[in-house]
């Protein structure tokens, strides 16, 4: 019997390392071709409005109340309405809010009549854009892990599970080459990992959404079984039976919900930890990485900073779907303890 298990743990080694080398030869050409295929859909949506139709958007919020665009539908966006406003809104706005109701992204073509609410981190409630900041911050995270890494080694995007703000961090699971199994990353890795970051935000990209067919997510995935699973995973738990892409530069990203506009909203960001955690698919080791960040609208005094990051680079459990409701992004600061409670807010004082 061990002789057995012995050699079935053996068999199923030897087929995740022989697959490990196909996706390690195969990586560049696959985000090549996520992006190929993108480009494509979009193309093909683009088409379907042959002729400009004109839409009413009803704009909502402070000092907006009763101003009426005229737009084209299809191809105006909430970030097209904020650019007939001021630049204060093109700047500040992160989501915007449909028919007060529905989370909608910025750069996500409107198709019909509708009332909007461009949305910041300063509102009154801003639980939708701390959710889409913090997915989107871990969106960034893999996108560096995916990217970062030399062309020969093997990388597989495992997902970026939805994590709380009060967790202390974002994060992302993959699985890396075989070669890498014994690595533990120094904390020079992870500086390296997080100047990736910082040239992405630097960029101030865009995040392009697509609603797409699952058919066509999984083409755009169909290097990878993990994600091809999490698109039929996420077109059975959607109403329309869609999901929904995301473009970064000429990376394509499946996400749980809406992300924020654009990386430039990213501000004080850095990659803490790369944990090894149970649950990897065929044998293989699945790690954990993990980051903290803040916007730009709210940044952090360094003591605070500090304190942060610290918390973020203790090991995140993945919370069960839709339990948990994250607080404010100005939150983020851990909860002092009664010892130093006074200390936190003398530093405070001293800004």
């Amino acid at each position: 019997m061990l002789l057995k298990a012995a050699c079935r743990q053996l068999q199923r080694r030897l087929r995740s390392t022989a697959a490990a080398a196909t996706s390690a030869t195969g990586r560049v050409d696959a985000l090549v071709q996520r992006n190929a295929v993108f480009s494509r859909e979009a193309s093909r949506q683009r088409a379907l409005y042959p002729r400009v139709e004109k839409i009413e958007v009803s704009m909502q919020g402070p000092g907006l109340d009763g101003t009426l665009l005229i737009m084209n539908k299809g191809m105006s966006t909430p970030h097209s309405c904020a650019r007939h406003l001021t630049e204060h809104h093109v700047t500040n706005s992160v989501l915007a809010l449909l028919d007060g109701e529905e989370a909608w992204p910025l750069h996500m073509p409107l198709t019909r009549s509708c009332s909007l609410t461009l949305l910041t981190f300063k509102d009154n409630d801003p639980t939708l854009v701390n959710q889409a900041y913090w997915r989107s911050c871990a969106a960034l995270l893999a996108q560096v892990l995916e990217t970062s890494f030399k062309d020969h080694l093997a990388v597989e995007l495992l997902g970026t599970p939805e994590t709380p703000v009060s967790s202390g961090a974002f994060i992302c699971d993959l699985v890396l080459d075989s070669q890498l199994d014994s690595w533990t990353p120094s904390e020079e890795s992870l500086r390296s990992l997080t100047r990736g970051a910082h040239q992405l935000i630097f960029q101030d990209l865009p995040w392009e959404p697509l609603e797409v067919d699952p058919s066509v997510a999984l083409e755009v995935f169909s290097h990878s079984r993990s994600q091809q699973e999490a698109v039929e995973e996420k077109a059975a738990r959607n109403p329309k039976g869609t999901v929904t892409l995301y473009r970064c530069g000429d990376y394509v990203h499946l996400s749980n919900g809406p992300l924020v506009s654009r990386t430039g909203l990213c501000f004080q960001y850095e990659v803490t930890a790369i944990h090894n955690v149970r649950g990897g698919p065929e044998g293989l080791q699945r790690r954990r990485a993990q980051g903290v960040s803040l916007p730009s609208q709210l940044e952090a005094h360094h003591t605070v900073w500090r304190k942060l990051r610290r918390r973020a680079e203790k090991p995140v459990e993945v919370p069960p779907p839709e339990e948990w409701t994250p607080p404010p992004v100005s939150d983020l600061t851990p909860p002092p303890s009664s010892s130093n409670a006074d200390d936190l807010s003398n530093q405070n004082k001293s800004d």
